[in-house]
């Protein structure tokens, strides 16, 4: 395949497809130590947690605007398979994020970086989960339209007369930028596994913050749904 067969096709946005192998991971998995390589995932929906009415919340369906750029790949780590089946799994390396973007029926747009960087995860095969890094999906250096930054610009916005009328309560979150990391859950299960190629996959689920405007704005919940794809090696 040659890269005019990739280019504008979308097959660089998907992960690797398991044809082979058996959904009997659990006695064809065996206990040990593996380099959890070439880690892939690959979004097959996005759902933003909106008020529906009456102080109900729920997640709804949204439209992606980014365009085929979000699947996370190269991605690396650790996974240790216990004799019970119990499984740990640490993500390390790669490119585990992503800047992505979608839009609420309504019309508004819900920016956020998609990611499991440093993902901790426990449980067996069937199920296992934890943790996650969101880092901010701006930069320190990053200057909002008033010249403000996190580690550079103004302290706050120009024209604003003296005497702390630019540090109100109301202009605190925008005047104080904030590239604080969030947290955000994932929980992964092996659907298949082909001992012979170390291949292995599955489907997985992850709920994570949107972009904060460098702390200026309450993030949003975002729920994604997909595919994972990786490679074992002892």
């Amino acid at each position: 395949m040659s890269l005019s067969d990739v280019k504008g096709s979308g097959m660089a946005n998907t992960c690797p497809v398991l044809a082979t192998g058996t959904s009997d991971v659990k006695g064809a998995l065996k206990p040990g130590t593996y380099k959890f390589d070439k880690f892939c995932i690959e979004p097959t929906s996005f759902q933003v947690k909106e008020d529906v009415g009456k102080g109900v919340k729920e997640f709804i369906d949204t439209k992606l605007m980014t365009r085929l750029t979000y699947t996370l790949d190269a991605m690396s780590g650790t996974l240790k398979v216990g004799s019970g089946g119990a499984i740990e799994f640490k993500e390390e390396d790669g490119i585990d994020y992503a800047p992505t973007t979608v839009q609420l029926p309504g019309g508004a747009r819900v920016p956020f970086l998609f990611t499991v960087k440093e993902l901790d995860a426990k449980g067996d095969i069937s199920s296992f989960g934890g943790e996650f890094a969101v880092p901010s999906y701006r930069g320190s250096t990053f200057l909002d339209p008033k010249g403000r930054g996190a580690a550079t610009g103004y302290d706050t916005a120009v024209a604003i007369p003296a005497g702390g009328a630019g540090d109100e309560d109301a202009l605190t979150k925008e005047n104080m930028k904030s590239i604080k990391p969030l947290t955000g859950k994932a929980q992964l299960s092996i659907a298949k596994y082909d001992s012979v190629t170390g291949e292995v996959a599955g489907v997985f689920q992850s709920v994570q913050p949107s972009d904060t405007d460098l702390g200026a704005k309450v993030p949003k919940d975002i729920k994604i749904q997909g595919l994972w794809y990786a490679q074992l090696q002892q």
